[in-house]
């Protein structure tokens, strides 16, 4: 894209904004995670579940199946109740454990390195912001990802 005077711009990236939420009965045990992106006026929800995972682990999995849902390099605004996931991004320790072979500061090895990998490459691709909300209270957004997260794991809890 050119502007008018021939200088070459780079287009600007949409932002989604991606709510995210895991659930989990037994810890491990049947789990299931939803998300809803959000698009200018556009919505869609995923969701999905594992008969025997983690609470972590679905938390993770809907972090990673909203961005990979995308279909271009976005910036992304995400909004999760998960310490885990937010705290790890955007305190920077998710690329540490990484650089260190997947090893803490506190020398044991980190859990769901397998999830982290891919989440870490899909925040390269993408520019996440990351946001904590306060689980199960007045965010209609985070509400519903756990309602969706709820039905998911239910399937698996029969």
């Amino acid at each position: 894209m050119t502007d008018t005077r021939g200088i070459y711009k780079l287009a600007e990236k949409k932002t989604v904004s991606i709510y995210t939420d895991g659930a989990c009965s037994g810890n491990p045990g049947p789990g299931g995670w939803g998300a809803v992106l959000r698009y200018k006026e556009t919505e869609k929800e995923l969701s999905g579940g594992e008969r025997q995972t983690t609470n972590n682990r679905m938390e993770l999995t809907g972090v990673i199946s909203a961005l990979q849902a995308l279909k271009e390099p976005c910036n992304v605004e995400l909004y999760s109740d998960s310490k885990y996931v937010i705290d790890a991004l955007s305190k920077g320790w998710a690329v540490s454990w990484r650089k260190r072979g997947w090893i803490k500061a506190d020398k044991k090895p980190a859990l769901n390195a397998d999830l982290w990998e891919i989440l870490l490459e899909l925040t390269e691709k993408h520019k996440v912001n990351c946001h904590w909300v306060k689980g199960h209270a007045d965010n209609a957004y985070n509400n519903r990802c756990d309602e969706l997260a709820v039905s998911e794991r239910e399937k698996f809890s029969r």
